[in-house]
């Protein structure tokens, strides 16, 4: 593992490979524009940390937080981002953007013309006077943006001091003046080229800056887009220019975050444009531009959530590679062959443990908690900012830092523990669903917590009937488990916590889980009643129906009905560890005998309060389950096999890693 990879990037070293090759590729190569995709805290920000932190010291980079409520004009953007790509290297020149700058100038004040001749005398003069005024106020003139859109850089949580560092550098003021200090002298090549590009196509080079003015404070929407075009192309060709120069830098690195935004959107879909305008349409070189952005929703112009009519398939960042990009990229003849689409994964049960261990291992009176590793993985899923969260929960509470029934009870009501976010102090739950379901109103939000209910949310969504746009908002914020998975299920972060919030209205409870019970049993498919009985608290039902199918069904089809059925939601006592939680789920009267229906009900009850981590953060009834699953191979006739290695298998319990794949 690389030293300067971070937290947040464990587990995806792929992505780290992949922009190392892009940045070692040659000037005029093709490269991807990388997209992390995912929901929000799935390490996308820590990615661009990682990311800057590791090449940051030796390539140009800059970087763009496009999830601010400010407006960021594609203008302002492109500014900022060529701000930061200026800054000086030990081992390079110093990059320039002299026609990036000189067609921000020209239509950056409206000109005061009566006719076209005045415009090109007012052009050239106002060019001077502009830039003058900026460089005695700002020191330069892109430094000006970084007051007009200075909410743009600020990074967000997650970042490393080590990259912070390099980001303020990268954004450092300072005297930068433009090379060559008439316009009308040296700088008209930079105005011949605006004269001969295609979108402008004039005969004389300052009518085309005069153009830009007109476009910009005259035009209508068409008209803007073309000056928005045109400026992107003008970025693209200084990057180009930068790159064929001695002891200049052959590469960049552009880290684009929160892209999904309004403005996000858009300043992708012109960077997109003008790199096919330029490198297919004109056959002109590819830009050095390694670009790596991140969303955490769909994007619309990639066609419904479904991905049906998009030409990718998203990849896996573990084994992402430019050789893999090749291979899978679409065909040139659409400007989609650009993309690489790579959906962050959770964090493993190792990433985890390396996580708690960084953080909490270096202090002794924190240290203890370690060992709580199985129980935070088991819980968020991985996803990283759950952890964080967890972890934030314990580091400022007064939790018991030893092992016992004393931390049990205590982790039992995690959720509505507080943490400090900034000046507040919100509970666990409703801080995490504040930043997960950011933009969901309160009826979307208490629907969705019905919908949890069953783990097929497709199905939950049709049957309670809140509307399909429901399932399609959630989809397209990257909240289902995974987008490989056959049954449409909430992330096991998400999900848990809409059933703690739906367990605080008991009424809301029940009849959700009554109407997806009725449901399944007229639809004839017994374990899924089964599941929403046991919800409601019904075990004496749910064991009869296990009983009864006990010696009519192979021992593999009825463990597999038993774990679906058992792993239903609960809303069991808030207080009270693993072991007071399943006392209170003894029948009254207790039979002495041992037989079938008293085995299934007691592993029912046992594997139910298990199966939710903080019911048993700690999995002491695996020896309870162990003992049901052993006492029922006694009881069967035949086909007891199953049995026996169910019973070892929860004795010797080894928690499975998560399953990383590369698709």
């Amino acid at each position: 593992m690389q030293p300067g990879i971070g937290m947040g990037l464990r587990g995806r070293s792929g992505i780290i490979r992949l922009v190392e090759a892009c940045l070692k590729q040659p000037p005029a190569a093709e490269r991807p524009v990388v997209m992390l995709l995912g929901p929000r805290g799935s390490g996308a920000s820590e990615a661009h940390s990682a990311l800057m932190e590791n090449f940051g010291p030796e390539y140009p980079f800059a970087y763009v937080n496009l999830g601010g409520t400010q407006t960021l004009l594609p203008r302002y953007a492109l500014a900022l981002l060529a701000r930061q790509l200026e800054r000086k290297l030990p081992r390079y020149g110093r990059s320039q953007f002299p026609l990036l700058t000189l067609g921000l100038l020209a239509s950056d004040q409206e000109l005061r013309m009566s006719s076209l001749a005045e415009g090109r005398r007012a052009i050239q003069r106002q060019l001077d006077r502009f830039q003058e005024h900026n460089e005695e106020r700002h020191g330069d003139y892109l430094a000006a943006f970084l007051d007009v859109a200075a909410g743009a850089v600020g990074a967000p949580d997650g970042f490393s001091n080590v990259a912070l560092t390099l980001l303020q550098d990268a954004l450092r003021r300072g005297r930068r003046r433009l090379p060559g200090r008439r316009f009308g002298g040296k700088y008209s090549a930079g105005a011949a080229w605006y004269g001969a590009h295609p979108l402008i196509r004039s005969h004389d080079q300052w009518e085309a800056l005069v153009q830009l003015n007109l476009w910009r404070h005259e035009g209508d929407e068409q008209q803007q887009d073309r000056l928005n075009r045109v400026l992107f192309s003008a970025f693209l060709e200084d990057l180009r220019r930068n790159s064929g120069r001695s002891f200049m830098p052959r590469s960049y690195l552009l880290l684009l975050d929160n892209s999904h935004t309004e403005y996000g959107r858009r300043f992708l879909d012109l960077l997109i444009r003008a790199r096919h305008e330029d490198a297919v349409v004109a056959g002109a070189d590819c830009d050095p531009l390694t670009v790596v952005a991140s969303s955490n929703r769909w994007l619309p112009r990639w066609g419904p959530a479904t991905g049906d009519a998009w030409p990718w398939q998203l990849r896996g960042p573990d084994r992402a590679s430019l050789q893999d990009w090749h291979e899978h990229r679409p065909t040139r003849d659409s400007d989609d062959t650009w993309w690489y689409p790579l959906r962050l994964r959770d964090l493993n049960l190792d990433e985890v443990r390396i996580r708690i261990d960084l953080q909490f291992g270096p202090h002794p009176e924190l240290a203890p908690f370690t060992r709580l590793t199985p129980f935070v993985h088991r819980l968020t899923g991985g996803l990283p900012r759950a952890v964080h969260q967890v972890l934030d929960v314990l580091r400022q509470s007064t939790a018991p830092a030893e092992d016992g029934p004393g931390q049990d009870q205590w982790l039992r009501t995690l959720p509505d523990r507080t943490v400090r976010v900034g000046e507040e102090t919100p509970t666990l739950v409703d801080a995490a669903l504040s930043d997960l379901l950011r933009g969901f109103g309160p009826i979307e939000r208490r629907a969705l917590a019905e919908c949890a209910a069953l783990r097929d949310l497709s199905a939950g969504i049709r049957v309670l009937s809140p509307g399909d746009s429901l399932f399609g908002e959630v989809r397209s914020r990257w909240l289902l488990l995974s987008p490989g998975t056959v049954t449409p299920t909430l992330h096991p972060w998400l999900r848990r916590l809409l059933l703690w919030e739906l367990a605080r209205e008991p009424g809301d409870w029940d009849t959700a889980n009554e109407l997806l019970a009725d449901h399944f049993r007229a639809e004839r498919h017994p374990v899924q009643e089964m599941y929403h009985q046991l919800a409601l608290g019904r075990i004496d039902e749910v064991t009869d129906q296990l009983l009864l199918r006990f010696p009519s069904v192979p021992a593999d089809q009825w463990i597999s009905e038993f774990n679906t059925v058992t792993s239903a939601p609960n809303r069991l006592p808030a207080r009270g560890g693993p072991l007071e939680l399943l006392a209170g789920l003894a029948p009254p009267q207790p039979d002495r005998t041992v037989d079938t229906a008293s085995v299934i009900r007691g592993l029912v009850t046992a594997r139910w309060v298990w199966s939710d981590p903080l019911a048993d953060p700690g999995m002491r009834l695996n020896d309870m389950v162990a003992d049901g699953f052993t006492q029922l191979s006694q009881l069967r006739r035949n086909d007891i096999v199953a049995l026996f290695n169910e019973a070892e298998r929860y004795r010797h319990w080894r928690h499975p890693q998560t399953i990383v794949s590369g698709g």
